[in-house]
């Protein structure tokens, strides 16, 4: 889709083009990658005040229960993920993935419990795949409802919380993964404390018609400037969080992936309701058992960037390969080049030494517990 005119936009299409955005292609949609400020301030900006993201490509998507009983729309989506979803609380967000037969991840998502019905959003680039997945396994106890008129923004960093609370002080009281409906700019919308960068934050959903002027309303504040996906993606990076489709895909596990902490104690080998899911049989041995291979950090050594794909190997003359870069790049925050990438487990210990092949080099690389910066979520 080089072709601008194939691509779909979002509703603050137009906001975007006045702002001065530089738009490209991602997963279908015509997307900012960033503003006159550039990447690098962007991504400081939002490090160290407040930044506004437009994520409306992502997928939303709401569970309602045939029979009312929103624990029966929680225990039907227990069969397509490995989470506990019947002991989320109203209010309560929690991070999850669909999983293949074979123990891959189709995608990760955000499940909310919203008191009557279950609210999911989903990445872009699989959303018509994991309405159909859910259609196809939920449509006999659940009406699925594809959210086509809502905008979503994420608002983030530390000053977050003071943007957005002129508009609703009583966000204020909301902690990590905490979500409510509130008002904002006169407009009903369902806020999450969570987001995607290692910062405290905010995502909302919104009436498309209302979102325009939400997100002005937002960016009128003085510490609130404007985001593209450029610095999203440096700053999902450095907080060590998955993207799909680089990271993460149906030839890894969540295991592999290091994501069992998403993984409750009821849904494993002796809980009260383990297994149950799709490649369950592979998932729940490696949980007891570990992997051959983990998602680890990487610290390059010097000045240069390790970008996604290159290779990894045990020694500097590039002789015995053992995994891959998954993402990688410059790190703003953390001073200096960040990847992420997988290795045999027994090069996954932080401290390792190993080397990446860079332009047909071997630069040394050190394993790096993730995340590289330190996160500021509101417990």
């Amino acid at each position: 889709m080089d072709d601008q005119t194939d691509l779909k936009t979002t509703p603050l299409y137009d906001l975007h083009l006045s702002l001065g955005a530089k738009m490209v292609p991602f997963a279908g949609y015509s997307m900012p990658v960033q503003y006159p400020a550039g990447v690098l301030k962007e991504h400081l900006h939002t490090r160290e005040n407040a930044g506004l993201f437009d994520v409306s490509h992502m997928g939303q998507v709401i569970l309602r229960a045939k029979s009312g009983r929103i624990e029966d729309a929680a225990l039907a989506l227990e069969g397509l993920v490995p989470v506990d979803i019947l002991g989320l609380k109203p209010g309560r967000q929690r991070y999850g993935f669909f999983t293949d037969a074979n123990g891959g991840i189709l995608d990760d998502l955000m499940i909310t419990n919203l008191g009557d019905r279950l609210y999911v959003v989903v990445n872009a680039g699989c959303k018509d795949a994991d309405i159909a997945h859910m259609q196809a396994h939920l449509s006999e106890t659940c009406d699925i409802t594809y959210v086509e008129d809502q905008a979503l923004l994420a608002l983030q960093g530390p000053r977050s919380q003071a943007v957005l609370s002129e508009l609703a002080p009583e966000i204020a009281e909301m902690k990590f993964m905490d979500v409510r409906e509130v008002s904002l700019h006169d407009s009903p919308c369902i806020v999450s404390r969570s987001g995607y960068s290692g910062e405290d934050g905010f995502e909302i959903s919104v009436p498309a018609d209302k979102a325009t002027n939400l997100a002005k309303a937002l960016l009128a504040h003085p510490d609130c400037e404007p985001i593209g996906l450029g610095a999203r993606d440096s700053l999902r990076l450095e907080a060590g969080l998955c993207l799909y489709g680089n990271d993460i895909d149906t030839t890894t596990s969540p295991i592999e992936a290091d994501l069992e902490w998403a993984i409750q104690k009821v849904r494993r080998s002796g809980g009260a309701r383990q297994g149950g899911f799709p490649g369950a049989s592979r998932i729940l041995p490696e949980l007891d058992a570990g992997t051959t291979r983990r998602r680890v950090g990487l610290k390059p050594e010097g000045k240069a960037p390790v970008r996604g794909h290159s290779k990894l190997f045990a020694d500097s003359e590039g002789a015995t390969e053992i995994g891959e870069v998954t993402s990688g790049g410059f790190g703003p925050s953390a001073g200096g080049p960040v990847a992420m990438g997988y290795v045999p487990s027994a090069y996954a210990g932080p401290g390792t030494a190993i080397f990446a092949e860079v332009r047909g080099k071997y630069l040394p690389v050190t394993v790096t517990a993730l995340p590289f910066i330190q996160p500021t979520y509101k417990r």
